[in-house]
This record gives C-alpha cells, sequence and structure tokens, in this order.
C-alpha cells in the first residue's frame, strides 16, 4: 500500500485547509485510515482516523469540532478537512493506514503499518 498525502501550506491562525491521502491499494475497505502530526522536537500525536468500511471516526480532543475526516471511494482518497486553525496545529502532517486496528488501538501510531511522506502545515498568528 503506497499512500501520498499533499495539501499543506502555510495558512493563519482561524483559516481552513484541506488533506488529501491517496493510497494504491483497492481493497482497502477493511483499512483504518489515520490522520497524525509531528511538530518540530515533539512525538508524532494522533489526530483523527476513519474506518473505511462503515465510515467510524474518531479525534483527539485537540481538534473535535474543528476538523473532518472523511473517504471517497471512488477517488480511493481520505480527507481531513481543517477549519478555525491554531498555530499550535502547526507540524507535518502524515496519513496512515492498517487493516488489522481495533478502535482502542487507532491512535496509537506503532500500529499502522503504512505511512504516506507527510505535508507540512504552518499556521501563523
Amino acid at each position: 500500500v503506497q499512500l501520498q498525502a499533499s495539501g499543506g501550506g502555510p495558512v493563519q491562525a482561524g483559516g481552513s485547509l484541506r488533506l488529501s491521502c491517496a493510497y494504491s491499494e483497492r481493497t482497502s475497505r477493511r483499512f483504518v485510515m489515520g490522520w497524525f502530526r509531528q511538530a518540530p522536537g515533539k512525538n508524532r500525536d494522533f489526530v483523527a482516523a476513519i474506518n473505511w468500511s462503515d465510515g467510524s471516526r474518531s479525534y483527539a480532543d485537540s481538534v473535535k469540532g474543528r476538523f473532518t475526516i472523511s473517504r471517497d471511494f471512488a477517488k480511493n482518497t481520505v480527507y481531513l478537512q481543517m477549519d478555525g486553525l491554531k498555530p499550535e496545529d502547526t507540524g507535518v502532517y502524515y496519513c496512515a493506514a492498517d487493516g488489522a486496528l481495533i478502535r482502542s488501538s487507532w491512535a496509537n501510531p506503532t500500529q499502522y503499518d503504512y505511512w504516506g511522506q507527510g505535508t507540512q502545515v504552518t499556521v501563523s498568528s
């Protein structure tokens, strides 16, 4: 499985960005797709995840109500709509996938087998 993340860039606080993660495998309906972010010198933190088959979602508390994760079957793509961006949202955003995760593991980056290359998001105040 190959993942390709895009859509990052500079934005002012309060603005919006939409990240995309396109992946290569058509047999993806069993996958969990996640978004993580990493600020310089910090750990890779969970942002959001979605179960590809049933659409169930999970969000980090810090982004609830501001970010929305969604999927497009036809385009084999997962999106992260980010609204109300804050400077603390700055970091490299990675998409990840795994085919065998239980919900309690969705927020653990070590449980994902496949990763995209990351896209930089910079929010200025």
